[in-house]
């Protein structure tokens, strides 16, 4: 009911002022200018300003106060991000400095590491180098040795061969009776 009050009672005092003029024009007599004239005129003034007023007093501060807080978190927001871009500022100038003195290094220490590792190449390689160089003195040895043996093989079949066929001119089949007479008489005297 109280709500209701609210809203009756400004818009019955409206429409009297609204319809004041109206009035005021059937008497004959401009209402302006009478003392009810200038009254109503002050009334509508006040009742025109006040509502604005009162209007402006009830919402105005919520809504500035509201404004000011969102002016306020993005002033604090934008001094946190201006404080975080200096500090990558002043930290990127700190490593500027710094590096042609980084870079300086990183070369000292590439020039380092490659003559190291040229050392290490050139002992792995005299390593295989003479790993390969034993190798292929035992191959050669092995090989000198295969062929010794084959020689020596080679050697005993030709010894064979020719012995056989002196063997074979030497021996006619008197000579091999006369052998096969005398090792009979070996065994002979063997068993007595």
């Amino acid at each position: 009911m109280m709500r209701r009050l609210r809203w009756i009672v400004p818009a019955a005092f409206l429409l009297v002022i609204a319809a004041t003029p109206l009035l005021a024009a059937e008497g004959g007599d401009s209402a302006a200018d009478s003392t009810i004239g200038r009254v109503f005129r002050w009334l509508n003034f006040i009742v025109v300003f006040g509502g604005g007023g009162y209007f402006i007093a009830k919402k105005a501060p919520a809504f500035f106060r509201g404004r000011a807080e969102t002016i306020v978190s993005a002033i604090t927001e934008a001094s946190r991000v201006r404080e975080e871009a200096e500090r990558r500022c002043k930290e990127a100038e700190t490593r500027l400095a710094g590096l042609e003195q980084e870079i300086a290094e990183m070369r000292a220490t590439a020039r380092r590491d490659a003559q190291a590792d040229a050392g290490r190449i050139r002992a792995l390689a005299h390593e295989e180098d003479k790993k390969i160089a034993l190798a292929g003195d035992a191959e050669i040895l092995a090989a000198e040795r295969g062929a010794r043996l084959e020689l020596q093989a080679l050697g005993a079949g030709l010894a064979i061969e020719r012995a056989e066929a002196q063997l074979r001119k030497e021996i006619t089949p008197s000579a091999d009776a006369a052998l096969f007479r005398g090792f009979v008489a070996q065994l002979e005297g063997g068993t007595n």
